[in-house]
């Protein structure tokens, strides 16, 4: 019986070598510059810039708002000029925009300033996503994919906590450089993007509308359920916080752990989790695990308001825990589901399709379960956790009018 070395172990977390790994570096490193800055977002623009904590939320909303509606004509736009193509242009853009960011005086600026990234990311997303499915085997697309979201994960965290140690200073020119040095970093990624090989990408012999796939009903249908499924970030990123520190005894600094454990977790099982999910009904079946997991960690949450000291804190942290085992199962399944509804010729506009979904719980996601949740309680938990389950039984008949499930 062979047994596994330590240096055997170690490789099963990277990717295989070639194409896949060179897509995870360029995922590390744009996840390095995105977690740097985004982890002092708000403070840039209230600090330096001088806006108000209200107008810094109304201009990421605008933002939020123009990039759902944008995000159907940017795939089609890439869908014409090709995914790489638009990929590449979307990350120089990106890079530009955050070399401009020190030059914005004002809410207007601010606004095209966050609006303009919105654009950019959006039509990113979808020239990636396309890329990816073009190049990646069939079989190996959602494995590949789960490599990749672990290097995201862990580019994120790095970035974050170089952007936290920047904050720490309290010195302005720090903060003042760190849009530039983020930009920066998008530009390496970039380069990385350039020196990638082209991708197959086929189009359509017919002239196809670049409004499609808005009639293809049944996907957006897909896309509206896996939104709902996806809206565990509303509750891990926002809804769980405002619960620990409004409702329950334990100490703030937990947070910090937790956000840790969901690193840890996503780093070291994600690719685990997407077993199975490159079918249609492999996608269904890991959709329906996430919203189990989802709705365990629901039914947990509010038993951590009754409780005190370490038992609170145990409670959070298994409902953390179930619910990021969810978010792993979540990502397994839209990526499988989008792989596999997606026409070839038509990926990158249907790939800005299938962010619909998510784009639109993001909008609703925390003002509806914040209210439910710190607000009606016991009973809030129970109702979104209802949602998820309901969510994942009706996704199954909605995928099977594509692909037999």
């Amino acid at each position: 019986m062979t047994v596994a070395t330590p240096l055997t172990r170690a490789q099963r977390l990277l990717p295989p070598a070639g194409l896949p790994r060179a897509l995870c570096l360029q995922s590390a490193l744009y996840a390095v510059g995105s977690g740097f800055f985004l982890s002092g977002n708000a403070v840039f623009f209230t600090t330096i810039v001088g806006l108000s904590a209200a107008e810094v939320g109304l201009g990421i909303s605008i933002a939020g708002a123009l990039g759902f509606v944008a995000a159907v004509p940017l795939g089609a736009v890439a869908d014409r000029i090709g995914p790489r193509r638009a990929w590449l242009l979307a990350a120089l853009i990106e890079g530009c925009i955050y070399f401009a960011y020190p030059l914005a005086r004002g809410f207007l600026a601010f606004v095209v300033i966050v609006a303009a990234l919105a654009l950019a990311e959006s039509a990113g997303h979808s020239g990636r996503g396309a890329y990816t499915l073009d190049v990646l085997a069939p079989g190996e697309r959602v494995r590949l994919m789960a490599f990749n979201r672990s290097a995201l994960n862990l580019g994120f965290t790095a970035g974050a906590l170089l952007g936290g140690l920047a904050l720490a200073s309290g010195s302005r020119t720090v903060i003042m450089v760190v849009p530039p040095l983020a930009g920066g970093l998008m530009l390496v990624t970039a380069l990385l993007i350039s020196r990638l090989p082209a991708s197959p990408h086929r189009r359509s012999d017919q002239q196809v509308s670049r409004f499609a796939v808005l009639r293809d009903r049944r996907f957006l249908v897909v896309s509206l359920l896996n939104g709902v499924l996806g809206s565990h970030q509303v509750l891990l990123m926002v809804v769980f916080p405002l619960w620990l520190v409004e409702r329950t005894d334990a100490p703030h600094a937990v947070l910090a752990w937790l956000f840790a454990l969901n690193t840890v977790l996503a780093v070291g099982l994600q690719v685990w989790a997407a077993r199975g999910a490159n079918t249609a009904h492999g996608a269904v079946r890991s959709s329906r695990l996430a919203a189990a997991g989802i709705a365990v960690g629901c039914l947990v949450m509010p038993i951590s308001a009754g409780t005190a000291a370490w038992v609170t804190v145990c409670l959070l942290v298994g409902a953390y825990a179930a619910i990021t085992l969810g978010e792993l199962f979540q990502s397994a399944g839209h990526w499988g589901l989008v792989s596999e509804l997606s026409p070839a010729d038509q990926r990158p506009q249907y790939q800005g399709a299938f962010r619909l979904g998510l784009q639109l719980q993001s909008i609703v996601g925390p003002v509806a379960f914040t209210a439910l949740a710190v607000t009606w309680g016991p009973i809030g938990w129970l109702a979104i956790a209802a949602v998820f389950v309901l969510a994942a039984i009706a996704l199954g008949p909605a995928v099977g009018r594509h692909h037999a499930v």
